[in-house]
């Protein structure tokens, strides 16, 4: 898919992968709606990226996920792209796993995500086509030590994600997942933790290679136009 005058939709659009992405899609031509928590950064953020929109939205509210979709089609009249970036950690034991904190996260990395593909999805339809490109992680491929919450939402929404693809073949609408590795962001710092262990990539006899936000913005911009259905860092 080509990106010049597309209509994109992403969310945790205020630092990160999201904001890289969001800068680099707006580069090649594309009108931005960035979705965030933080209404001050993603407003900073519009400011500078032409003919892009700022949407306060929490993505763990319904209401915000509805107003989200509705004010990009008032604004633009159609929603080429959906980037769901949105998402959270959670590193701990499984012993040690805060079930509450663990039904927050999911709802945010899994229930969200479907949500706003369930309302995009029919305004896709009528415009003839779109795509729709989740944001997972090399996580869901792999069995990590105190990462198996944090993975089993992204395991969920590979599923979700590549059933999808196989469902709205007919109507035109790809859907994709990207699958990062561990990425120079905010995303560890956030991350809801259980106990006292050592985090992957912490041990300084286990040095990890980290991708920049930069670099994973760059190959969502190839997988856009590749339409691959999956594409790993």
């Amino acid at each position: 898919m080509e990106i010049k005058n597309k209509v994109i939709v992403i969310t945790g659009a205020s630092s990160g992968i999201g904001e890289a992405a969001a800068v680099l899609l707006a580069k090649e031509g594309a009108k931005i709606v960035l979705a965030a928590r933080s209404e001050e950064k993603i407003a900073e953020l519009a400011h500078v990226l032409p003919g892009s929109l700022a949407v306060h939205a929490d993505m763990r509210k319904p209401e915000h996920v509805m107003n989200l979709i509705d004010r990009a089609i008032e604004v633009y009249g159609r929603i080429d792209i959906l980037i769901n970036n949105a998402g959270q950690g959670m590193y701990g034991p499984i012993e040690h796993v805060d079930i509450e904190k663990y039904r927050d996260i999911f709802e945010l990395n899994v229930v969200a995500v479907l949500r706003a593909m369930e309302l995009v999805i029919p305004h896709m339809r009528r415009q003839g086509g779109g795509m729709i490109l989740n944001i997972s992680s090399r996580v869901s491929k792999n069995y990590f030590p105190y990462l198996g919450a944090y993975a089993s939402t992204k395991y969920a929404l590979n599923a979700i994600s590549l059933t999808a693809r196989e469902e709205l073949k007919k109507d035109n609408i790809i859907v994709s997942i990207m699958l990062p590795k561990m990425t120079a962001t905010n995303f560890g710092r956030n991350a809801i933790t259980a106990g006292q262990f050592e985090r992957p990539g912490d041990a300084v006899n286990r040095p990890m290679e980290v991708d920049t936000a930069e670099q994973v913005a760059e190959k969502i911009l190839e997988q856009i136009r590749n339409e691959a259905p999956e594409a790993m860092m």
